[in-house]
């Protein structure tokens, strides 16, 4: 175990403002210094304090008597911080009087999945799991996301959390930690529960093929796993269903990320699992970001499968499984989408707000109400299925194409993944798509006093205003977030950020000419609001 904090001072003699950590359904901070910038706030004894709070709230939802003892697992993505920050969450779940297992490395999937696995040898199912990982963010950041076998926690479950680990900090002596401590010592197990979570991913590709020992046999499949926790995918799912790995890349585990960011919306990213797929012919190629909870792909040809391409593959297969039901997104997906998911699948394309955990609860909402969906994807990679308990998983994923490569090869059909492409053909795709992030400036005097948010929301309902007014713009008439609207072949959705100060400007158009338009057209309606800081946008209409 990690060293306990120093014992000549309680941690509570460094304020910590505890709420500032939640980003939406998890918690984020930096953990690392060495950015200028960016102090530390993600401390060990702050991580103890959080993990404290996240096994009394555990203890208040399970509602359990004394007699038995809850039992949480703890895995972690590559990042260096990754080691020092497990140790905390030991302690702090030990010293609550909870059980931990750690599973070390880990992907976030995977650690749902062991609150509903039914296996002793892997001291499974848990009563509740954290996983420590800040995504594709850089490695001086790291942070938390928690799961129970109901799924994963809330926003309002988060800062529930965030609040009970302010008041444990302010409360911590040099005794309690030394005592939280010695309990993590005796009370921690160690165990591999990777082995099992890929098992069965190797498991659903057997199904769905009729038991084929081998139903990858003769694919050549390299996979980019961007240094993060997703290169268990190249030896342990696809090398035991036949599938030939060379040219695999970045598997290795490194908290750094020397090669690229691990992120399938990032251009780099992109380009690296393409030119791998390129130089070894390979049949496919598959991309993680950094916990495995959203991936990508590309064909053959280097024709990359992410964003509105993914979300089209994903829903022509489960379309063929469930003719007729809903594809709930994110609002920023494309106008060609709704267009192929109504028009040729004969599907209902639910366009909903930004942010994985809306996506997965709105479908979820949506099959309470009596409309049945089976997918919830948001553009970003993160993907969902009913038949995988509505758990982004990004490896799942890709499982899912596995099952459509190799029942296409069961089935008589040859070839390489034509039969991937083959399923989004025509889709309509914009010539140009863009994305500006406008920011409004908090000390400007013009916000009064008031909160960005306020004046966010006033900006939106006076382009909301000229937009119904405009005989050129025709204002979406469902949406959920922002204003959306179509013109010049094209349309825009202007939103407010959920956390930050910033409005997220989204244009496609079938060219330059008529993006220019859009982006004139906002330019010209958000003009009486002084403190957004529109020159990205203003750059853009004249560069373009």
């Amino acid at each position: 175990m990690a060293a306990a904090p120093s014992t000549t001072a309680s941690p509570s003699t460094e304020k910590v403002d505890f709420l500032k950590l939640q980003n939406g359904s998890d918690i984020r901070g930096v953990a690392v210094a060495g950015v200028e910038g960016e102090p530390v706030n993600l401390t060990e004894p702050v991580t103890e304090a959080i993990a404290a709070a996240f096994a009394a709230w555990l203890l208040d939802k399970k509602k359990l008597d004394s007699s038995k003892r809850l039992r949480v697992s703890i895995g972690h993505d590559s990042r260096v911080s990754a080691q020092k920050l497990q140790d905390a969450v030991s302690r702090g779940i030990a010293g609550a009087g909870l059980d931990v297992v750690q599973y070390g490395l880990a992907s976030t999937p995977a650690m749902f999945n062991s609150t509903i696995t039914e296996d002793d040898n892997f001291s499974c199912p848990v009563d509740g799991s954290i996983m420590i990982t800040a995504s594709h963010l850089p490695y001086n950041r790291n942070g938390f996301k928690f799961f129970t076998n109901a799924g994963g926690l809330g926003k309002a479950d988060i800062k529930d959390i965030l609040e009970r680990a302010a008041n444990i900090y302010v409360n911590f002596t040099v005794e309690s930690m030394k005592d939280a401590e010695r309990k993590a010592a005796s009370s921690v197990k160690r165990v591999d529960y990777m082995d099992i979570y890929t098992s069965d991913l190797v498991a659903a590709v057997h199904k769905a093929t009729g038991n084929i020992e081998k139903p990858l046999d003769g694919f050549h499949i390299v996979v980019d796993a961007g240094n993060g926790a997703g290169g268990f995918f190249a030896a342990k799912v696809l090398e035991p269903l036949g599938a030939i790995t060379t040219g695999s890349q970045f598997l290795e585990p490194d908290g750094l990320f020397p090669n690229h960011i691990p992120n399938p919306e990032d251009k780099a990213a992109m380009k690296a699992i393409t030119q791998a797929v390129l130089d070894n012919k390979a049949d496919l190629g598959i991309i993680f970001d950094t916990d495995v909870d959203r991936s990508a792909a590309v064909d053959s040809t280097g024709r990359e499968l992410n964003r509105n391409r993914l979300i089209a593959l994903m829903s022509a297969i489960v379309l063929e499984e469930h003719p007729g039901t809903t594809i709930v997104t994110d609002s920023v997906t494309s106008d060609g989408l709704t267009a192929f998911i109504e028009g040729k699948l004969g599907g209902k394309h639910h366009r909903f707000k930004r942010g994985y955990k809306n996506v997965i609860d709105e479908a979820i909402r949506l099959n309470s109400v009596g409309e049945e969906s089976h997918l919830a994807i948001e553009t970003s990679g993160h993907g969902a299925l009913k038949e995988n308990h509505w758990l982004d998983d990004g490896a799942y994923l890709m499982v899912k194409l596995l099952n459509k490569l190799a029942s296409a090869r069961a089935s008589g059909v040859t070839g390489d993944s034509k039969v991937l492409t083959e399923l989004v053909e025509g889709l309509e795709e914009p010539a140009v798509a863009v994305e500006l992030r406008l920011k409004i400036d908090q000390s400007h005097p013009d916000l009064k006093g008031g909160s960005f948010r306020e004046y966010g929301e006033a900006l939106l309902k006076h382009l909301e205003n000229i937009t119904e007014s405009d005989p050129k713009l025709q204002k979406a008439p469902v949406n959920y977030e922002g204003v959306r609207a179509s013109g010049y072949g094209g349309w825009f959705l202007l939103r407010l950020s959920l956390h930050d100060p910033v409005l997220p400007l989204n244009i496609e158009a079938p060219s330059d000419e008529d993006a220019v338009k859009l982006g004139l057209a906002v330019l010209a309606a958000v003009d009486e609001f002084p403190a957004l800081d529109t020159s990205a946008l203003g750059k853009y209409v004249r560069v373009s």
